[in-house]
């Protein structure tokens, strides 16, 4: 007779912690200076023990990769609107307004963190790679559709990189408005070849 395994509790402890150090990061990554994050004072501000969070997620850096990826996945997916327009604008807009939120610059600043790996080892920007792969996902779905999509290295250069470098440099967010022309641009560019 096969023993029956136990039901998984949904959520449940792991859940709970993750919860805690997820929020203890965008707290400190709110209130410190970037060289003084560690993983200690993580462990002190959501309670959960020092050897807890190295072995879950090793870093300081792939924890921060970790919260950037679940704020991003949950708070701001990537659209379906039917069309590639639709797409790219609804996304475009949604960058900028997540930028100019509360947790934007925690977010470009968390991408600045996760480029300066720890002890020698390459940098581990797993929320990138994800997002890399939705991205890619919605401009199929438009190859797919019969659109002509742009690559993926296009819509990285000509629409998010100018709204990441707009609020990094001239310390304010693009507006909705300058995010759909940049859509425009990136259309345009797009159908020209």
């Amino acid at each position: 007779m096969e023993a029956e395994q136990p039901a998984r509790r949904p959520g449940g402890r792991t859940a709970r912690v993750r919860a805690a150090v997820h929020e203890a990061v965008v707290d400190l990554l709110r209130e410190e200076e970037w060289g003084d994050l560690s993983i200690a004072l993580v462990a002190e501000r959501s309670g959960v023990h020092q050897t807890t969070l190295y072995r879950r997620w090793g870093t300081l850096a792939a924890l921060i990769d970790d919260v950037v990826t679940e704020r991003l996945t949950y708070s701001s997916p990537v659209p379906d609107t039917g069309t590639l327009r639709g797409d790219l604008e609804a996304y475009a807009v949604q960058v900028a307004e997540d930028v100019a939120g509360p947790l934007g610059a925690v977010f470009l600043r968390a991408a600045m963190v996760g480029t300066h790996a720890e002890g020698g080892e390459p940098p581990r920007q797993i929320y990138l790679l994800e997002r890399g792969v939705q991205l890619q996902a919605m401009l199929d779905r438009a190859r797919d559709r019969g659109e002509n999509p742009p690559t993926l290295l296009e819509l990285l250069e000509v629409v998010l990189a100018p709204l990441y470098f707009h609020v990094i440099f001239f310390n304010g967010p693009a507006g909705a408005g300058h995010a759909r022309g940049l859509v425009n641009r990136l259309l345009a560019l797009t159908a020209s070849t």
